[in-house]
Parts: C-alpha cells; sequence; structure tokens
C-alpha cells in the first residue's frame, strides 16, 4: 500500500449571528451569518445556510453538477435565510441532501425550509427549486455515514433547540458547536462530547463574559455563550485548535482584533473566523499500490 493525501478542508462563508451586518467596520471578518463548507475529497458537505449561502452558491456555479449533503443545526433565521437564495439549489440536475432534527413542535427541516418560502415572506415557494431535494430527519445521536466520513450530532442548549455536529474523517476531526449556552455550574456533557480531541472545535462565542452578565441587558437565556466558556470546553476536551464563531453584530473589526489577542492569551492555538477563512487538516489515506 502507498500513501496519499486526502483533501478535508473547512471554509467560512457566514460567521455572525443573530442578523447580517454588512458595512465599513465588518469588512475584515464579514457581515454574513452562518455557513460553513466542508470539502472531504469528493464529497461537499455544507453546514447551515445563513446568508453566506447565497456567496457559496456563487463559487459553486462554475463546478455543476453539483450533489452535496446540507446539515443544519436549527432553522433561526440567521441559519437559514441563505437558502432561497442558493442558486444552485434552483438548477436542474444539482442534487441536495438537506438533514435536520425535528424541532421540539414536530416540524421537519422540509416544513421550515418550505415556510420561509411561503407568502407574505417571500415570492416564489420552495417548489420552484429545479434541483433535487432529499430531506433526512436526524435523530438526536443518530451517526450519518458518508463513505468513510462520519457525521455525529448532539443537542445543545439554545431556546427551541438546537444540534451541534462532528464530522471525522482519516483520523481528523472537526465539531461544529453553534447556538448554544453554557450551563453556569458545570461544562456540557454534549458539548464536550463533540469536541474530545478534535482537531477543530468551532464554538459559539457570541458574548464575551461582561456582556453575558451586564446588569443592565443582561444575555442569560438568551442562548449563546462566551468565548471564555470556549476556552474551558477547548481547554477540557483537550481540543487542537479554537475557532472563535458566531459573533455579536455589534462587534465590529476592531473589537474582534482585540479578541483575538485575548483568547490567544489563555488558548495559544486560537482564531477568530472570518469569511472566506480555509482551514486544511491533512490526511493521509491508504491507496492500493500499483
Amino acid at each position: 500500500m502507498t500513501e496519499q493525501q486526502s483533501q478535508f478542508s473547512v471554509c467560512f462563508w457566514g460567521v455572525r449571528g443573530s442578523v447580517a451586518c454588512p458595512g465599513e467596520k465588518t469588512v475584515r471578518y464579514g457581515g454574513n451569518t452562518a455557513c460553513i463548507e466542508m470539502q472531504i475529497n469528493d464529497e461537499l458537505l455544507i453546514f447551515d445556510g445563513g446568508t453566506g449561502l447565497r456567496l457559496l452558491g456563487q463559487k459553486l456555479l462554475p463546478a455543476m453538477p453539483l450533489k452535496a449533503n446540507m446539515f443544519f443545526t436549527h432553522s433561526h433565521w440567521d441559519h437559514i435565510q441563505g437558502f432561497p437564495f442558493f442558486v444552485p439549489a434552483f438548477v436542474a440536475g444539482n442534487r441536495f441532501i438537506i438533514h435536520g432534527a425535528i424541532s421540539p413542535n414536530g416540524s421537519t427541516i422540509e416544513q421550515r425550509l418550505n415556510d420561509q418560502m411561503l407568502h407574505p415572506n417571500f415570492p416564489v415557494p420552495l417548489q420552484i427549486m429545479g434541483a433535487e431535494l432529499k430531506f433526512c430527519d436526524l435523530d438526536l445521536n443518530e451517526v450519518v455515514n458518508i463513505g468513510d466520513i462520519t457525521i455525529e450530532n448532539a443537542l445543545l442548549n439554545h431556546p427551541g433547540e438546537a444540534v451541534g455536529y462532528r464530522v471525522s474523517y482519516g483520523g481528523r476531526s472537526v465539531a461544529y458547536v453553534s447556538d448554544t449556552e453554557h450551563f453556569p455550574d458545570r461544562l456540557d456533557d454534549n458539548v464536550l462530547r463533540l469536541a474530545h480531541e478534535a482537531d477543530v472545535m468551532i464554538y459559539d462565542a457570541t458574548y464575551t463574559d461582561n456582556e453575558y452578565h451586564d446588569v443592565k441587558v443582561s444575555k442569560v437565556g438568551w442562548g449563546h455563550s462566551t468565548w471564555q466558556e470556549a476556552v474551558k470546553v477547548a481547554k477540557a476536551a483537550n481540543v487542537k485548535q479554537l475557532v472563535i464563531f458566531h459573533h455579536d453584530p455589534m462587534h465590529h473589526d476592531d473589537f474582534m482584533d482585540d479578541l483575538a489577542v485575548q483568547v490567544a492569551a489563555e488558548f495559544p492555538n486560537s482564531v477568530i473566523a472570518r469569511e472566506g477563512m480555509v482551514i486544511d487538516l491533512p490526511v493521509l489515506a491508504a491507496q492500493p499500490a500499483y
């Protein structure tokens, strides 16, 4: 057997939470909401469909026809609002397998994506999309296998519920933990399980501790965490690299620069997510010798 390097890349197309915030003060880190692309050899995985999904769609057009698996954490607007503007979904010949957990009220990911495109919210229905759309309801803790890729999920602490994901391939793993709120007296066992010895943990650090506990406008119960809690999880789970994600729309570029310094002082192998940022994980896969 010989060894050949496989591809495992993570690209960030939207890194904000709550609402898109384009403008002169968010140019360097980006203003689009959550969307992450993972390319693992020939398999394309897309996590969440915030406004960053529109940009990813434009990039993918030259590569059509496309097949991709899409995984949604939940259906709050900042995670689905880009889906109606995802151009490849309107093109016949493309195929998208769309995964999402059933919400507490019993609605499926298909129903929720459909409903946001109904009148009076949107001019055309989901059914006008020309691509083949296959919807798959995820059970909590269900394991999805796509070839040699394993995708696990676990429930997060978020109003209306959300799930986090762990993607594993070739001995490498990436944990995507957004949106979640830390517990006041302990670390979340589900988050620790997703992040355990991960090469990369992408974590919802919308607030600072001071913002979270602000006496005038407390963020307790809003469903998001802090960078200080991200560091605690990264250390406890023995994560190799921490990615701060789901930035508050009020956090401008200079704020994020300062934040990067503070986080790195506590966890040196850390980075603040930016639109367009790519993380490559080298994977050596055994190949037949000829």
